[in-house]
């Protein structure tokens, strides 16, 4: 009877381009494995879609091939100019219908996915279909109506998701609360400050704050640059970005004469736990002007700061709040770039308080990773 329980299929749905740079393409993959090391029978499926990235899914990701990788072809084209946006959207309905046919012809048992339109499409012929949502808008009402009338269940990675998902007329008792996760055996390694930085290239001698992410607006990335002016002799290491941001934000630091500043680009996730392990602290900079960045988001690098050992500072906002305290952070108002620069000024100076702030912050990890976070859905799956 057991052993009935747990041998179903799963089959993941990602309406996305795969392998990817963004953190998504990590949370799906590390999801995947967790599914299959709690006992599913696990396939991973996306549509093709033309990529720089050569390397196959697995290695790219450092992830263990123990579920299937299935690339269904669906036609990948662009348009000049604006009308680029009218081909992302012909393209991802056809994926998203091509996708829904695949499933509909490999009968899983269940369909999980971070994507509303194969869902959507899905919910006409199919049961048993999870939604793990990421964000909430009110821009697809369209598809929460058609998901909330099949009594379609959610995964929400925030509470904050939750309450929108409740004020739209879910259940609360059909939504599940499952923040992001880490790998603790990638992330806690035992290495010291000086061989992590020996090894990533980074300056000995120096104090380093460290920002790991994407360099978009609401995560607080013109905060941080402004704090840098005030930290002449801390060096702010950015960890990510597009090559389009990473130019954009190199001029801008040129044009404001920061020299303290270095923007690293993306880095294959496996390097990654080095260069957290090479920083004094770590940095959270989300700002208040967007939900998702005040009561969505549950970032990646939240947890991958937490299972480093390194003390963290993080602007003071409900997603963050949901995770950190202040036994296990320092926080600072959003956008104040002068109360950033003490905050990590202080940590840097105060090693005692780092090593407390970072020592309960690891503590408080363990209860997020991949594996008990994948147990927990597959309990409310089932």
């Amino acid at each position: 009877m057991d052993e009935e329980k747990v041998m179903k299929k799963i089959l993941y749905v990602a309406n996305q381009r795969l392998p990817t740079e963004k953190a998504y393409g990590i949370q799906i993959t590390k999801m995947c494995e967790a599914f299959s090391n709690s006992g599913e029978e696990v396939v991973l499926m996306s549509p093709y879609r033309i990529s720089r990235i050569k390397s196959n899914l697995f290695e790219y990701y450092d992830v263990k091939s123990n579920f299937k990788f299935k690339k269904i072809f669906s036609p990948d084209f662009y348009l000049p100019g604006k009308l680029d946006w009218l081909a992302f959207q012909i393209k991802n309905i056809i994926s998203a219908s091509v996708l829904a046919i695949y499933v509909l012809i490999h009968r899983p048992d269940v369909v999980y996915s971070r994507d509303e339109l194969p869902l959507y499409l899905l919910s006409f012929f199919k049961k048993k279909l999870i939604f793990e949502a990421h964000k909430f808008s009110e821009r697809r009402h369209f598809f929460y109506k058609r998901l909330k009338k099949k009594s379609i269940k959610v995964v929400a990675i925030s509470n904050g998701i939750k309450n929108e998902f409740v004020k739209a007329g879910f259940l609360p008792d059909e939504i599940l609360v499952s923040p992001d996760a880490v790998d603790l055996e990638k992330f806690d390694i035992n290495i010291s400050k000086d061989e992590a930085r020996n090894q990533v290239g980074l300056p000995i001698d120096n104090k380093i704050a460290l920002y790991s992410g994407h360099l978009f607006k609401w995560k607080g990335i013109d905060t941080l640059m402004e704090a840098a002016l005030l930290l002449k002799d801390i060096i702010l290491v950015f960890l990510g970005g597009t090559e389009r941001d990473i130019k954009n934000f190199r001029a801008l630091s040129k044009a404001k004469n920061i020299s303290n500043i270095l923007f690293l680009g993306h880095r294959p996730h496996w390097q990654v736990p080095l260069f957290l392990k090479a920083a004094d602290t770590l940095i959270v900079s989300n700002k208040k002007e967007e939900k998702i960045s005040e009561f969505y988001t549950s970032p990646l690098k939240l947890f991958e700061y937490m299972a480093s050992r390194r003390p963290i500072i993080a602007s003071n906002v409900p997603s963050i709040r949901e995770i950190l305290d202040e036994d296990s952070a320092i926080f600072f108002r959003p956008g104040n770039s002068k109360e950033l620069a003490a905050a990590i000024r202080k940590v840097i100076e105060d090693k005692d308080l780092g090593l407390s702030l970072s020592t309960k912050a690891f503590e408080r990890v363990k209860d997020y990773t991949w594996i008990k976070r994948a147990k927990n859905i597959l309990t409310f799956i089932y």
